[in-house]
């Protein structure tokens, strides 16, 4: 079986169409330059929204929340409610856990069994990361403990 002598074989021919007796170009394909448009605004519109999760919680933590972070920023001695912190970021973490995880799970009813054994474990994860949680908040210095209080109050918004 010949082939013609203009296509070359298929053995020959890339993916990209080009036959391989063609010679490539040793250079590499110019990087592509965006120009700056005639009317540039005067401002850098503002970032694209970062998608987030949260979580809906009581109305008594809330409470909860807003008075000892009240009362850490208010202090004159921060580092003294660091086990009120402690606590607070023990139970939000507590609450969060419900809400992504036990809740849905309810919701899909998923089975008595499996509810509870989804919840021993979460409280046995909660009872490890809690006194993690402690032990860092505890060795907080004021600054450290004022930037944990405007996280918190960055998530409540």
């Amino acid at each position: 079986m010949a082939t013609s002598p203009k296509r070359p074989a298929k053995s020959q021919v890339r993916p990209s169409g080009r036959s391989a007796t063609r010679p490539t170009s040793p250079k590499r394909p110019a990087k592509l330059q965006v120009k700056p448009s005639a009317k540039s605004p005067a401002k850098s519109p503002a970032p694209p929204p970062r998608p987030f999760l949260r979580f809906y919680h009581s109305e008594s933590l809330r409470a909860k929340s807003l008075a000892v972070l009240s009362t850490l920023e208010q202090a004159q001695d921060p580092t003294k409610h660091r086990d009120a912190l402690a606590d607070l970021v023990v139970e939000l973490t507590d609450s969060g856990m419900d809400y992504f995880f036990l809740r849905p799970l309810k919701l899909a009813k998923a089975g008595f069994i499996t509810e509870q054994s989804a919840s021993l474990g979460m409280a046995g994860s909660l009872r490890v990361m809690s006194s993690v949680l402690r032990n860092i908040i505890g060795r907080m210095d004021e600054p450290q403990l004022l930037s944990v209080c405007s996280s918190i109050r960055q998530l409540m918004r």
